[in-house]
């Protein structure tokens, strides 16, 4: 059976920034009849649930990789750290458990993929990938935003 690595509040588990979960049915329907590696990058980082949002400034998550963007949350408090431990984790976990995919939350600082919020907190999208997803695609880990979310 293929494995997939699944953004754990896609599947029911309120872990978001706002305490809440994403789950929907066309989630279940991705997933059916596959090995579900579920895992938020966010809490395996170090945030708690609920925590204050964050958005990705100066760039998407390739950025932060790289060292020249950060994720911040709307109070200022710099989260890069917790964002890129949490990724690594991610990382690990889809290795540990033979993924070569992942369905992941739309437009999250950690889990958006080509779409994330700019870094105004204005709720404008811009082109770009989130930490976690940057990471797993730069190890060939195919990353793919869930359905109807």
């Amino acid at each position: 059976m293929e494995a997939i690595l699944v953004s754990v509040c896609l599947r029911g588990v309120p872990c978001r920034f706002d305490g809440r979960d994403k789950a929907s049915p066309e989630v279940g329907a991705a997933v059916a009849g596959r090995a579900v590696v579920p895992f938020c990058p966010e809490v395996a980082g170090g945030l708690a649930t609920p925590r204050r949002p964050a958005e990705l400034v100066g760039g998407d998550g390739h950025d932060v990789l790289d060292g020249t963007a950060r994720v911040v949350e709307d109070t200022g408090r710099d989260v890069t750290a917790e964002f890129l431990a949490g990724a690594r984790r991610a990382l690990a976990a889809a290795r540990r458990g033979g993924c070569a995919e992942a369905l992941l939350m739309p437009r999250s600082p950690s889990c958006g993929r080509g779409a994330v919020y700019d870094g105004s907190f204005g709720g404008e999208l811009v082109p770009g990938d989130g930490v976690t997803a940057a990471l797993l695609e730069r190890n060939g880990i195919a990353v793919r935003p869930a359905p109807g979310v």
